[in-house]
């Protein structure tokens, strides 16, 4: 089982513009792929900096002397480059969503295919699990994660019923959340909306909007002028925020204009939107809903 098939492999690292002498920073090094692309093009006074928080991806570390894979979050992106000596860099790459690992693994608790306990955390150092987001969040709580981060209309009535369900005995594993929700699940679209539903939960566990946001802030702060943005989404609420900060250095509201009265923004963007094509989506499904947006710091 390949541990993670990297997606849009060629576009993402052709995106980072590669300088064979320069400083290069993958903030979702899973199975190496890209990374592995990466050191291909760098030369010998190249350096790349990796980042995993998921201890599973520790045993696909590279061995070579250019390579550092740094095992936590990339929210602390910053921090840990300047650990290692590294204040600035030259391109950042980042694959947003789950690995293919951590779908296949079973006991993870991220697929909708299989039966586990409610964990969902991409590191298990987390406090933070599916059970106690499915257990111990009050009701307004879980409307707003499964509206907020699902796009749940009826985010409301699933929240009662859980919180009913609940008081019963608590809901252990994902076929006992299945259960619970049943009727609300018909089979038409039962996949779409269980997947909603998985995403929704997911995204709390492991605050991936908040995390996102840190990332892309920071990437302004640490990128050399020049050094290129390269990052894959996988869903709605990923892209608005990625193309959003992309266009204008932002999350909201709009950038303030020069004395000419021009927009003043930190990056232009390189190119259009970028998907992949039918043939890599027939070799790895989980490709069909990635967007790719490039951009670099002016």
């Amino acid at each position: 089982m390949e541990y993670h098939n990297p997606v849009l492999l060629k576009e993402t690292v052709d995106g980072l513009n590669i300088k064979p002498d320069g400083i290069y920073v993958d903030v979702t090094f899973g199975g190496g792929g890209h990374s592995k692309e990466i050191l291909r093009r760098l030369g010998p006074n190249g350096k790349l900096f990796a980042f995993d928080q998921d201890e599973d991806a520790l045993a696909n570390a590279l061995p070579d002397e250019r390579f550092v894979l740094i095992n936590e979050n990339f929210r602390n992106i910053k921090r840990f480059l300047r650990f290692y000596g590294a204040k600035n860099v030259d391109g950042i790459l980042g694959d947003l969503g789950v690995s293919s690992h951590q779908f296949d693994v079973p006991e993870r608790g991220f697929s909708t295919r299989f039966d586990a306990e409610l964990d969902m955390r991409m590191s298990q150092k987390n406090d933070l699990n599916a059970y106690k987001v499915v257990n111990e969040y009050d009701d307004a709580n879980l409307r707003r994660v499964f509206l907020d981060y699902g796009e749940l209309k009826n985010a409301p009535v699933l929240s009662r019923t859980i919180i009913e369900a609940r008081m019963h005995q608590p809901i252990k594993t994902t076929d006992e959340l299945k259960e619970v929700l049943a009727k609300y699940l018909p089979e038409r679209v039962r996949n779409k909306v269980l997947a909603q539903i998985y995403q929704a939960i997911r995204i709390e566990v492991n605050q991936e909007m908040d995390v996102l946001k840190e990332f892309l802030e920071q990437s302004l702060e640490i990128l050399n002028p020049g050094g290129r943005l390269s990052v894959i989404s996988y869903h709605s609420l990923e892209d608005r925020l990625v193309k959003r900060f992309m266009k204008n250095g932002m999350f909201e509201g709009e950038p303030e204009r020069d004395f000419f009265g021009n927009f003043s923004v930190p990056f232009k963007t390189i190119g259009k939107l970028i998907v992949p094509g039918n043939e890599e989506i027939k070799l790895n499904n989980r490709a069909r809903s990635a967007k790719l947006r490039i951009a670099e710091k002016i």
